[in-house]
């Protein structure tokens, strides 16, 4: 355990952190899940940009690198142009 203040501070803030990223990463998943389950390509397309506005949010507040955003808008574009 930390001895000073401000280190015991850091552990509390990187735990609220780390929490928060958790959830931004789950809800991400979430989407790219409901993408990748949706039926119809009409469906897909509408929960497709729902996903790209998530990862796009993430991206921009450093939760995941730009690079695995476009891998991961890259992987489920991919996906709703194969549906029929």
């Amino acid at each position: 355990m930390a001895h000073h203040k401000s280190a015991i501070k850091r552990l509390r803030q990187a735990e609220k952190r780390r929490l928060r990223n958790k959830a931004y990463k789950s809800k991400m998943k979430t989407f790219i899940k409901k993408v990748r389950s949706a039926q119809t390509k009409e469906e897909a397309l509408e929960l497709l940009k729902q996903a790209y506005s998530v990862i796009d949010k993430l991206a921009e507040k450093g939760i995941i690198k730009k690079n695995t955003a476009a891998n991961k808008k890259r992987k489920i574009a991919r996906f709703v142009n194969s549906l029929t």
